[in-house]
């Protein structure tokens, strides 16, 4: 029976907005990344029969399928076919899934599956270009031609009771933790034009400092950008392919996928459906919550976290243990592979038999990924 195992995985550093990423092209990113993972793995480019590459913002420099285009780029045979694809935050993470799919039925042995995003080359928003992209039913049916992130954020921190100071120590909390790791993240991290560590965590910041900002959301709301990812740079890789294959090739088989599943809840508060993505991971992986030793919830704001432990119940201390996208920032396209990277190291450098992962997606979509340490 075919499984799907993966074999690398590599991440550029995060770059802040107008950072030291800022003046690299992210065709030249997702490359790098691909170069990179094919020198840590051993693997032959020429034996990927795919490349799935997530990125949300798919105009000007991140157009014309960047995911084929980072393929040639990185030097790679032109014969290594590469494809772009949109779910929003979770784009890269569901490159991985379509990856895992893809090996498993064996429609391919080797497929490649990451993601970019230069936010500051390609601002959030520039693919809408003040266009309407829901049309009239969409806006029937709810009442509202906009939905945005950040007030759906608020709707959770209204509805689950979180208040100021609880938002802005967790995301004093984000950045410790992230800044604790940052030797581990060492060792998945290539680095880009000088750059080797991920620029978004701030060592200095306070709950006093966190205190003083505004919450541009809602008048008298309580998220801010302190309590919110960063807007960032980078991108990410990682090879996935059978057991059977790796064996054959030489390569090393780091990680099962698991379980794969994707769910979708309200897209007006938008930012609720990693719960039920977490229980049908859960029912569908015959594993339960305490089986789990990190779970890795995309701090998109900081009430998706929170919500998503109090409907769950899990343990706290294994809830992004080397910070998230507060801290580190989050680069659209490239964070489902980002993350994945980070808790695929961690579940190696700790010894953790399962990790799951999920995110909220723009429409009130998300991902969720367990993967079984080998």
């Amino acid at each position: 029976m075919r499984d799907a195992v993966i074999v690398g995985a590599v991440r550029t550093p995060v770059g802040r907005r107008k950072g030291g990423l800022a003046g690299v092209h992210p065709v030249e990113l997702s490359a790098t990344v691909l170069r990179e993972l094919a020198a840590r793995t051993g693997l032959d480019p020429a034996d990927v029969e795919d490349v799935l590459w997530g990125c949300v913002s798919q105009v000007g420099e991140q157009s014309w399928n960047i995911g084929r285009n980072a393929v040639l780029a990185a030097g790679w045979p032109e014969q290594v076919p590469g494809t772009t694809m949109d779910r929003q935050c979770g784009s890269s993470q569901q490159a991985l899934h379509v990856a895992a799919a893809t090996v498993i039925s064996g429609q391919a042995d080797l497929v490649v599956a990451g993601g970019v995003e230069s936010m500051s080359r390609v601002p959030m928003g520039s693919s809408n270009a003040g266009a309407d992209p829901y049309g009239p039913s969409i806006q029937a049916r709810y009442g509202t031609d906009s939905f945005n992130q950040g007030v759906g954020a608020e709707m959770i921190a209204a509805r689950w009771g979180f208040g100021r100071a609880q938002l802005d120590e967790y995301a004093l909390e984000s950045h410790a933790a992230a800044a604790k790791a940052q030797q581990a993240f060492a060792a998945e991290i290539v680095p880009v034009a000088g750059i080797s560590a991920d620029e978004g965590i701030r060592r200095d910041t306070s709950l006093e400092k966190l205190g003083q900002l505004k919450t541009p959301f809602k008048a008298d709301g309580v998220v801010t950008a302190g309590s919110a990812s960063q807007i960032s740079d980078g991108a990410a890789a990682l090879a996935v392919t059978t057991s059977d294959w790796a064996k054959a090739h030489g390569l090393t088989p780091l990680a099962r996928v698991h379980t794969a599943v994707v769910a979708a809840d309200d897209p007006v508060i938008m930012l609720t459906a990693p719960i039920p993505a977490t229980a049908k991971a859960l029912k569908r992986s015959g594993l339960s919550l305490d089986d789990i030793g990190v779970y890795e919830v995309n701090e998109a704001f900081a009430p998706v976290p929170l919500a998503w432990l109090a409907e769950t119940g899990a343990d706290p201390e294994r809830l992004n243990p080397r910070g998230g996208a507060i801290a580190l920032g989050h680069p659209l396209g490239a964070s489902g592979a980002r993350i994945m990277t980070t808790m695929l190291h961690h579940m190696r450098q700790s010894g953790i038999t399962y990790g799951l992962q999920t995110m909220c997606e723009g429409g009130g979509m998300a991902n969720a990924t367990i993967l079984e340490l080998l």
